[in-house]
């Protein structure tokens, strides 16, 4: 199965039409899974800037006990909520190029010019910052007030709840798949959870995280590059994905291997007549091989 998602959305788009949302990605994935054989294994080819935990996990649930393993394939970026999803695999397959992010949660706040999202960690530090300044200068209390007028009731609830929520799911998740049989399952999970939602070590949630930084934290990552083969069929229905959202507004795609399929697109996009009787696209195989005729053809 694939699913990806567009990271440069068109004018008009929404959350919903982006990020991983339970309405409606798990009828997606419902639809695309229905006739699919229970005894096989999964890959997943996931593409996705992340979106709700609560709807990552309810797909892992899904997919977890729809087949007997699952194995995630990264052919650009997984980020924030699909970096979870890909931890609920047995196997993680990335290319050199190939990114995961961090998990810490997101929270979205009101503020007088509209809502923002900041970082659940980043907001319970800027209260304590508050706190403590307030304690030593109360006259600063003016130059904080903006700032805190912005933290509604149970706002550091939430954003506690959620930092130790994306953690807890994550180390199920490892200890229960990834590294299950493993005698240190439990704390080799937790220390690779805690790595992830650790807003202070990446004071980003957009870092990258190649396959590299991963494998040192003792997550099963094989080399997409590993298996040639395997390597031109992800990265061709990768690149025909991502022709297919340039020329028709789709900013999400759930499809499995027979072509049973899911879009959600935005607006309408006018394709060209033209585009429609071009010859089919070639693989990057195909196309290798056609670049290596066209040189050798040239020489004098």
């Amino acid at each position: 199965i694939v699913y990806e998602s567009t990271l440069a959305p068109p004018q008009g788009a929404g959350p919903p039409d982006i990020e991983i949302a339970l309405d409606p990605d798990m009828g997606a994935f419902m639809e695309v899974v229905h006739g699919l054989e229970r005894n096989k294994p999964l890959d997943l080819i996931i593409h996705s800037p992340g979106g709700s935990v609560e709807a990552a996990e309810a797909i892992v649930r899904y997919l977890r006990g729809r087949f007997p393993s699952f194995r995630v394939v990264v052919p650009v970026a997984a980020m924030s909520a699909a970096t979870m999803i890909a931890m609920a695999a047995d196997e993680i397959v990335m290319a050199s190029h190939s990114q995961l992010g961090p998990i810490d949660p997101q929270v979205t706040i009101a503020t007088p010019e509209g809502p923002r999202s900041a970082p659940a960690a980043a907001i319970m530090r800027q209260f304590q910052e508050a706190q403590e300044d307030l304690m030593e200068n109360p006259g600063h209390l003016a130059a904080w007030l903006p700032i805190l007028r912005s933290f509604a009731p149970a706002l550091l609830q939430i954003c506690d709840t959620s930092t130790r929520l994306s953690k807890a799911i994550v180390a199920e998740w490892l200890e229960a798949y990834m590294f299950s049989g493993d005698a240190s399952a439990a704390q080799k999970a937790r220390k690779v959870a805690d790595f992830l939602g650790d807003y202070g070590e990446f004071k980003s949630h957009a870092r990258p995280l190649d396959r590299t930084s991963l494998r040192r934290q003792g997550l099963k990552v094989t080399d997409l590059e590993s298996d040639q083969k395997l390597q031109d069929l992800v990265l061709s229905v990768h690149h025909a994905i991502s022709h297919l959202m340039d020329k028709t507004g789709t900013t999400k795609i759930v499809e499995n291997h027979d072509g049973r399929s899911w879009l959600r697109r935005v607006g309408v996009v006018e394709i060209p007549a033209s585009s429609l009787s071009e010859p089919p696209q070639l693989n990057r195989q195909q196309r290798r091989a056609a670049g290596a005729r066209k040189r050798k053809g040239g020489k004098k």
